[in-house]
């Protein structure tokens, strides 16, 4: 049975209390962050974070002595493990807002590695190793209508024209948050099952054309 030394790491909190003297709550915090005298400090042991794993060597004692092993994932800081992932989450969400702005539908490659950042992150909170590459990407999804708020000032404005029972409103007195509550209303409460089921009937349909033209052409 092989040996292994492990370092393991636990950081403990240290604070102080001290009063500052500013015209403002931030300026105070600032103060307080930028003051380096440490002398009065208590170190916080019930507070103290979880112990992590910093180094493998091969062999008894050896700490130091060769080069280190990889660390398994798991075995991580929790928090510098979430602070990483972070940042990747943070540059899918740039992506697939970009999309969405664009109004046009997310790359299945985007698509991937979001499942594979889902994925990851499920096991950063379980302390599981993270996931092989690639995972399993959901199916395609595709929008078949979107309801713009833009669309529907336009169609106050030409309901304002020809309905008499609203000749006192104007288009400027509609505001926006009452058009966006009623574009939520419509969007979550609008059944669109009949609408849906026939694009897709529609869709597997041709699809099926496609596939006998295909493999009867030859």
């Amino acid at each position: 049975m092989p040996d292994f030394t492990i370092e393991t790491t636990y950081h403990l909190p240290v604070f102080r209390h001290r009063t500052y003297a500013a015209d403002t709550l931030e300026a105070a915090c600032r103060a307080a962050i930028d003051d380096d005298s440490w002398e009065i400090a208590e170190k916080d042991f019930d507070s103290s974070g979880p112990v992590h794993v910093t180094g493998i060597w091969d062999g008894t004692h050896a700490a130091y002595a060769g080069p280190p092993l990889q660390i398994p994932q798991q075995f991580d800081e929790p928090v510098q493990r979430r602070a990483r992932h972070f940042e990747i989450l943070l540059g899918l969400l740039k992506m697939l807002l970009d999309d969405i702005s664009s109004a046009r539908p997310p790359s299945l490659e985007w698509l991937a590695r979001s499942a594979w950042a889902i994925a990851r992150g499920e096991a950063i909170l379980t302390e599981e190793p993270d996931p092989e590459e690639p995972v399993a990407r959901p199916t395609p999804s595709h929008v078949l209508a979107r309801l713009q708020e833009a669309g529907v000032r336009d169609a106050i404005a030409a309901l304002l024209e020809i309905d008499p029972a609203f000749k006192a409103l104007s288009p400027e007195a509609v505001t926006d948050d009452e058009v966006h509550a009623a574009c939520l209303s419509i969007a979550t409460t609008m059944d669109f099952s009949d609408v849906i089921g026939t694009a897709e009937f529609q869709a597997a349909l041709s699809a099926i054309r496609s596939a006998h033209h295909r493999l009867t052409s030859d």
